[in-house]
């Protein structure tokens, strides 16, 4: 299937975004709703969700996307595998997560995967990046005890921003201390992080438990 073209960057407070997602009837997305979940939220093309949906299918997997072509796309790769663990939604995480992730079974979420999010690089961007304190607050509503968020970056900034908002909140617990985590904890690396790598640049790890 060849790749559908979109703009590398979408602003998440424009007001086509700011609408809140109607997620789905979920016992017709998988085929056992009480499966812990895994979140990864900008799954972008949502290879990496379509892997480990095939490797570990004792879970559910859910990926959320801005970019609406990319989601269409990959439920469409999702349904050339049949897989009934794996769902994309399109939606801007920080408008819709708490209206998604209400409607699963309380404790079932167990992971959260926030991978090379868009760094948005200039100071009076940086209210656009995905991981803000509110996220933070609804994940720790909704994350099962002793559910784990896994955080990765190519950008050293970034990546110390998201861990000084999880940092900061009661509800979690940085499992590394203040060292970088030297390799990826789950067993299917992102199509950046394989880039990055290969170019021999660091990627910076974290990883929180609740």
């Amino acid at each position: 299937m060849a790749r559908v073209r979109v703009r590398e960057h979408v602003n998440p407070l424009s007001i086509r975004y700011q609408a809140s997602a109607s997620p789905p009837d979920w016992t017709k997305i998988y085929a056992d709703l009480n499966l812990p979940l895994h979140l990864d939220i900008g799954c972008g093309r949502g290879r990496f969700l379509w892997h480990m949906a095939q490797i570990q299918t004792d879970w559910n997997f859910l990926g959320l996307e801005i970019r609406e072509p990319l989601v269409d796309e990959a439920n469409l790769w999702r349904d050339e595998k049949a897989l009934t663990n794996l769902h994309y939604l399109f939606c801007n995480a920080n408008s819709s997560l708490k209206p998604i992730l209400e409607t699963f079974p309380a404790g079932t979420l167990q992971l959260v995967s926030i991978q090379f999010p868009d760094p948005w690089f200039k100071k009076k961007h940086h209210k656009r990046r995905v991981v803000q304190q509110e996220l933070v607050n609804e994940l720790a509503t909704y994350l099962g005890m002793g559910g784990e968020v896994f955080i990765q970056s190519d950008i050293e900034e970034v990546e110390r921003e998201m861990c000084d908002r999880f940092s900061s909140h009661p509800s979690f617990k940085r499992q590394n201390g203040e060292n970088w985590l030297a390799e990826n904890p789950l067993p299917v690396p992102t199509e950046r992080e394989i880039a990055t790598l290969k170019r021999g640049e660091p990627v910076y790890r974290a990883l929180y438990q609740k």
